[in-house]
């Protein structure tokens, strides 16, 4: 795996598309696109990972039990998506809409399995993930609304998502490469949340990996300045996560952003090239109309 650094999120999804409205000409070409952003969302296939038997009879505060429902009350996937369709009702640039109901389906199947466990770390894989992919969003609001609609459809809490991202975030900055890894041995709110994901992912409670969880891990990586390779493999370690997997689905991330930015890229000159016509073509218009204007003055009937 390349070193850790060369993944910077900070500095894949630059140049997106400009803030504005799409046009109808510009989502036409999004559905051009669309066929290599689907095979991009390759991201969240194969969401399964370590599992242990049984659920852990404990957890530390912050900890969220999210079990999924009996066989016969759970959703689905035409449901959860129906439910975010009426909670956001207005149009979505295909770009980012075509993403965004592969990402919800194979959220879906992984939220209902039936060892499925919300953590921290997942949610801020997740919030990381999603903000990358929709930076360059036309308007900062919708994309937002977006986030809220898309969590509920799934039956959870959008503002834990987000609460839980930052809290992890805020920690994270406050740490070095050593003491992120070595958070087994002290005390504190996010330390007992790393060690009850250690603890399960070790075989004693419910843990089902998952693509969204490698992001999360790197995204800790990132904030503390942990930029050595080793370092990810000490944390893989600490937690009991297959480093292997790790290593894969953050190549695959990579991947995907670098993909999302071409096509952001592509999106945006192209609808340059279009507005530019359209100045063109309206300064065409008018200097015709000044024409025609001067004409009919120039040959007025002798004695009006």
């Amino acid at each position: 795996m390349a070193a850790i650094a060369s993944l910077s999120f900070s500095g894949r999804m630059s140049q997106c598309c400009e803030r504005r409205g799409v046009s109808s000409s510009a989502r036409s070409l999004g559905s051009n696109i669309e066929g290599f952003v689907f095979r991009s969302s390759v991201l969240l296939s194969d969401l399964g990972g370590v599992r242990a038997p049984s659920l852990s009879s404990s957890a530390p505060r912050g900890v969220v039990r999210c079990m999924s429902a009996s066989a016969a009350e759970l959703p689905t996937v035409a449901e959860t998506k129906s439910n975010f369709l009426k909670a956001y009702k207005r149009p979505i640039p295909s770009i980012y809409n075509t993403i965004l109901q592969e990402l919800l389906v194979q959220q879906h199947l992984m939220r209902y399995k039936r060892f499925y466990q919300y953590d921290p770390v997942f949610a801020l894989g997740f919030v990381t993930a999603y903000d990358q992919l929709m930076e360059g969003y036309p308007s900062d609001e919708d994309r937002e609304a977006i986030f809220k609609a898309y969590i509920r459809a799934l039956n959870e809490d959008p503002e834990q998502y987000r609460a839980d991202a930052l809290k992890l975030e805020e920690w994270a900055r406050s740490q070095n490469p050593d003491t992120l890894v070595d958070f087994s041995a002290r005390g504190g709110e996010v330390e007992e949340i790393l060690k009850d994901i250690a603890e399960r992912a070790g075989g004693n409670g419910s843990f089902s990996y998952s693509r969204f969880f490698a992001v999360g891990l790197f995204r800790l990586l990132e904030l503390a300045n942990a930029t050595e390779p080793t370092i990810l493999d000490k944390l893989c370690a600490s937690l009991n996560v297959n480093k292997r997997s790790v290593d894969r689905d953050l190549d695959v991330y990579r991947n995907l952003l670098s993909k999302l930015v071409q096509a952001k890229e592509l999106l945006k000159e192209y609808i340059d090239r279009e507005k530019k016509k359209q100045e063109e073509r309206a300064a065409e218009s008018q200097n015709a109309n000044e024409a025609i204007t001067k004409c009919v003055g120039e040959y007025q009937p002798v004695g009006q």
